[in-house]
């Protein structure tokens, strides 16, 4: 077998942990001897043992003299659990293959280093770029400290996310949905604005599907939340972030501190709005690694003017309302060379629903610190 085949069955375990390491990175390991796998594993989660430890557990035998495969770079500092790279050493491969250099400062190629400096062969790059696009999320963050932004939405094939009168459960079908929780579960966080809370009155949990909530994040800066919200309820369940402004009033934002909601104070933008720049930037330094924003429109149009959305997912259901609320609002372009440049990334189906998801190609987001918290 070769060195790509071990790889893809390591991103394969590594993808298990997709709901539950965050903000860590999803890993994966494989231990070959004698062209036989004697023993894998994966990040489990977040806080546990990380997959090369979990692979060396599993193993079935000595592992001197056996090649090592691994999607990341092994972590060489102490944080919520000992260097793996030492662990690795001591075991005496021949070998280790990489999949991708950790772009973490806090091991930034010193693993590979001291790999290389007891003279275990190690090779990088082999399926670099799938192993690079399964932690695009950790990528990003763990860089720029600035949290990865899914935007979602769903519409109507004529473009409206609700109707006239704000209508909008539910546009897509129950397979979406379940695809939604999905997404849900594997943020950190999901971002709406208070108007979906007061028209809708959602939970913003998972339900649909196994998972993590993440935590739920209110754009509101003039605090004009209903206190009887249910998102305000079941903090245990999932905590609840309301980010506002120097207009809400201090009685509100006490009131709300009693319920145990964090209140998040931002810098306005011109409009007298959240600065979102300056909101994930905050949310970057709560350990927020990633964000799904659900909307509504005026939040839809707002980071995609913004050009904050680092990946955008649409659900297009077969149905037409005509006059009804835009999911993109008025972006001020006027000519076709100043639009918002996206590839696509998968087209699929669910239930009757069209799935399209984008990686966003012109972004001018820009790092606001290199230095990284131990994840």
């Amino acid at each position: 077998m070769t060195d790509e085949f071990y790889i893809k069955r390591a991103l394969r375990l590594a993808r298990r942990g997709e709901k539950w390491v965050s903000p860590n990175p999803m890993v994966g390991a494989v231990i070959v001897k004698e062209n036989r796998i004697i023993g894998e594993g994966y990040h489990e989660r977040f806080g546990g043992d990380h997959a090369e430890i979990n692979a060396i557990r599993n193993a079935s035998e000595a592992i001197e003299g056996a090649t090592i495969y691994v999607t990341l770079e092994p972590c060489n500092h102490y944080g919520r659990t000992p260097p793996c790279v030492e662990s690795l050493i001591a075991c005496k491969p021949a070998r280790v293959v990489l999949g991708t250099p950790d772009p973490n400062p806090l091991v930034s190629g010193r693993s590979i280093e001291a790999l290389k400096h007891h003279n275990i062969e190690t090779t990088v790059g082999v399926l670099g770029e799938e192993c690079k696009q399964l932690n695009e999320r950790f990528f990003k963050f763990i860089t720029t400290r600035i949290p990865f932004v899914t935007l979602k939405f769903a519409q109507t094939l004529d473009g409206r996310i609700a109707t006239s009168t704000g209508h909008s459960q539910w546009i897509s079908s129950a397979a979406s949905l379940r695809f939604a929780h999905t997404l849900r579960s594997i943020h950190d966080g999901i971002l709406v604005g208070v108007g979906t809370i007061v028209q809708d009155d959602p939970d913003l949990t998972v339900r649909l599907v196994r998972g993590r909530n993440p935590v739920r994040i209110v754009l509101d800066s003039r605090l004009r939340i209903p206190l009887k919200a249910r998102i305000l309820k079941n903090q245990g369940l999932a905590r609840t972030i309301i980010a506002t402004t120097c207009q809400a009033s201090l009685e509100k934002r006490a009131r709300l501190k009693e319920l145990g909601i964090e209140i998040l104070l931002v810098e306005q933008d011109n409009d007298r709005r959240i600065n979102m720049k300056k909101l994930f930037a905050e949310l970057g330094k709560r350990d927020i690694s990633s964000i799904l924003v659900e909307g509504g429109a005026e939040i839809i149009t707002s980071v995609i003017k913004e050009k904050l959305a680092d990946r955008v997912i649409i659900v297009i259901a077969p149905k037409i309302i005509g006059k009804g609320i835009e999911a993109v609002g008025d972006l001020g372009i006027s000519v076709i060379d100043d639009a918002i440049s996206l590839s696509y990334k998968k087209i699929s189906r669910k239930g009757d629903d069209i799935i399209i998801e984008l990686q966003v190609t012109s972004c001018n987001l820009q790092v606001v610190s290199r230095k990284s918290k131990d994840v």
